[in-house]
């Protein structure tokens, strides 16, 4: 009788990819039912979350953070998308690419925000998107821009700028020990990105 080695089959989809769901505004406590609300969102894979925010820079407003804490947003619900058969370096990998493709001065409350970004990831890390009311009201916002106030997403944004004052402390702080994602389009040195002042959120190190 021959005796042949079976070849084992190769896992994939191992690494489970999350959706992590922040709430901005109390009223999401009764908006959530009705499939609307206004939230943040990041993306959780091997034990890192990825997120997008606005600054004035040209350069990346990807960050890194501990999943589940991003300070200044309540943390609503973790969703499972799907699994991922990429190892830690090919999801900085990933993240690089996607930096070229979400710099701070492009966010856009409506057509460029956290949650598209998180839907990008999604789809590239476990190729399924995230669930439509997570971002149902920025794309009623788009389609209703007609009838709302042109300045909104320059106020949003415009908030954000002026957080960064609070945020200078803690900058210095992670400077110390981390720098921004440099994509490869772009190698000089970067501030870090605008956003809700957190020991828990920290720039992207170059890989």
């Amino acid at each position: 009788m021959l005796c042949g080695v079976i070849p084992r089959k190769r896992i994939t989809g191992s690494v489970p990819v999350y959706l992590n769901v922040y709430d901005l505004t109390p009223i999401n406590g009764y908006a959530y039912w009705l499939g609307l609300g206004v939230y943040h969102s990041g993306v959780q894979v091997h034990g890192v979350e990825y997120a997008f925010g606005a600054h004035e820079y040209s350069t990346t407003g990807i960050f890194e953070g501990e999943p589940k804490q991003c300070s200044g947003f309540i943390f609503r619900k973790s969703l499972l998308i799907g699994t991922t058969d990429l190892g830690p370096k090919e999801v900085r990998s990933l993240m690089e690419k996607l930096a070229e493709e979400y710099a701070g001065n492009n966010y856009n409350l409506f057509t460029k925000n956290c949650n598209h970004f998180c839907n990008d990831a999604c789809f590239r890390l476990a190729r399924k998107p995230i669930p439509r009311w997570v971002n149902r009201l920025a794309r009623i916002g788009f389609l209703c821009n007609c009838v709302l106030p042109a300045d909104l997403n320059d106020t949003k944004i415009g908030q954000q700028r002026r957080e960064d004052k609070v945020y200078e402390g803690e900058k210095k702080k992670l400077n110390s020990h981390s720098s921004r994602l440099i994509s490869s389009s772009n190698p000089s040195s970067s501030p870090v990105s605008v956003g809700r002042s957190s020991r828990h959120r920290r720039s992207l190190p170059p890989s």
